[in-house]
Order: C-alpha cells, then sequence, then structure tokens
C-alpha cells in the first residue's frame, strides 16, 4: 500500500510538508524519556519524527482502517505499539501502565475540541499536549481574557494548563489543502492540582455564563438560583463572562456556592 486516500469523514488533511512535521515534532522538548501518544498518525508523516527521537516512548491510536494498514507496512518499528480505534472512545486508563503521557498530533479540524476536554479528563497524567489544529481553535485556546476568542473551552485548559501558540500554517502543505490556516500550540500542565472552588460547580458557571455572553454575568447566573438572586451583589456579576480570568471564575463559582 502506497497511497492512503483522505476521508473527508474523518477530518483527513495529510501533512506533505516534512520541514513543518519535524517543527511540531520538536515541541515535545523533553530532555528525559516520556511515554508520547500520538493522534492520527495517518500516513505518518509526523510520526517518523517522532520515531527518531531515542526519547519518545511513542504509542499512536488511529481511526482509520486503511492508515492503520499503510502504518504496518512502512513503519514496521510500531509493531505492537498501534491502537486500532478511536481516541475518544478508548479506555486510557491503562494506557503506558497508567503512567503519564505526553499527547500530540495533527488533529482532525471536526473534533479537536472534544479531544481537549477528554484530554483534560486525563490532565494529571498528561503534562504537555502540543500538535496542530485549525487556527481559529488554536487562537480559542490560548487567548487571554477581554478577546472575543476566548471561551468555554479558553477557560477550562487554562485552568490546569499554561498555552503557547508556536506558529501558523498555511493550507498549501495539506493534501487535501483545508480551507482555513492552520496553527501549532503547546500546552505545558501548571501547579494547579485542584482550584480553590467546587469544580463541578466552577464548570457550570462558566458554561452558564458562556452560553449567554452577550449578557452580564448578573442576568446568566440567575437561572442556577431558583429562589431569585441573593441581595448581596458582587461587582464580577456586572462584568461579561469573556471579561473574567480563571481567577475570577474561580471567585465567582465560590459566591454562587455561598449564596445558592
Amino acid at each position: 500500500m502506497n497511497y492512503v486516500k483522505p476521508k473527508k469523514a474523518l477530518g483527513q488533511h495529510f501533512l506533505t510538508d516534512l520541514s513543518v512535521a519535524r517543527r511540531i515534532a520538536a515541541t515535545l522538548d523533553h530532555t528525559e524519556r516520556a511515554n508520547v501518544l500520538e493522534i492520527g498518525p495517518g500516513t505518518g508523516v509526523l510520526t517518523q519524527f517522532l520515531l527518531e527521537n531515542p526519547l519518545n516512548n511513542l504509542q499512536v491510536v488511529e481511526i482509520d482502517r486503511e492508515s492503520v494498514a499503510y502504518l504496518a507496512e512502512h513503519f514496521p518499528e510500531l509493531d505492537g505499539r498501534v491502537i486500532d480505534g478511536d481516541f475518544l472512545r478508548e479506555d486510557l486508563s491503562g494506557l503506558f501502565g497508567g503512567e503519564p503521557f505526553m499527547l500530540i498530533g495533527n488533529y482532525p479540524y471536526n473534533i479537536s475540541s472534544q479531544i481537549f476536554f477528554k484530554a483534560l479528563e486525563l490532565r494529571d497524567r498528561i503534562p504537555v499536549i502540543s500538535g496542530m489544529l485549525q487556527k481559529e481553535v488554536a487562537e480559542r485556546l490560548a487567548s487571554p481574557p477581554g478577546k472575543k476568542a476566548y471561551g468555554i473551552l479558553s477557560v477550562f485548559l487554562q485552568a490546569y494548563y499554561d498555552i503557547e501558540y508556536l506558529f501558523t500554517v498555511k493550507p498549501g502543505v495539506f493534501n487535501p489543502p483545508p480551507k482555513v490556516d492552520s496553527a501549532v500550540i503547546r500546552m505545558r500542565r501548571n501547579g494547579v492540582t485542584q482550584l480553590d472552588c467546587d469544580e463541578a460547580l466552577f464548570r457550570t458557571v462558566v458554561k452558564a455564563t458562556f452560553n449567554q455572553r452577550r449578557k452580564t454575568i448578573r442576568n446568566s447566573v440567575k437561572a442556577l438560583f431558583p429562589a431569585g438572586l441573593p441581595a448581596e451583589n458582587h461587582p464580577l456579576l456586572e462584568m461579561r463572562p469573556e471579561q473574567l480570568s480563571v481567577a475570577q471564575f474561580i471567585e465567582l463559582t465560590r459566591w454562587v456556592g455561598q449564596h445558592r
């Protein structure tokens, strides 16, 4: 098998520029041996450079059976290290024997947000996440408060990771070329092991406010108070969600929890 047809249903845009692939692989700039999981290796353009690094204990997960067959033929060193399945449905609790691992990939644009939501569930085992995704999504993840791109996933990820927007990638280096620019990011786990608030309520508050992002916080959190908003005021209630930092969302969550 010398060719894998990109499949629109899987959001496949195969990277063809080896220099870009090498730069992406280099975003895992660790200095000790580490477990690495690549999502969606496709034809192995990024995989080959990950394999070159002796510090990478690499496994890959690929949903496309045609790509799995291609990898088996062209990368025999991956024997026993290819997970034939859907990352979003895989039980990763036993992966690498339960040890920490880094996550990397040219992420399918149509499910990249879902990938990061799943990674958040495993955040204490994933110290680094890097790779390529749609530029618009990359900007959203790395956006500071006060920007239009700042949203739910920005807050959730920035609560636990420091996020860097590294570089932009133009459509011409893909087969087929996507209709949008791409970007490479890197996320490093910060020192937060537990938020200083009820984490389930934090997620509820963030979603409730951004689902009505044009409204002030006061109006968007009303539904969280069945008996009505408390008489006590709070300055954050007069702001809009895109103005709040992670720390301010934590403060808001504590206030909601105390007054419900």
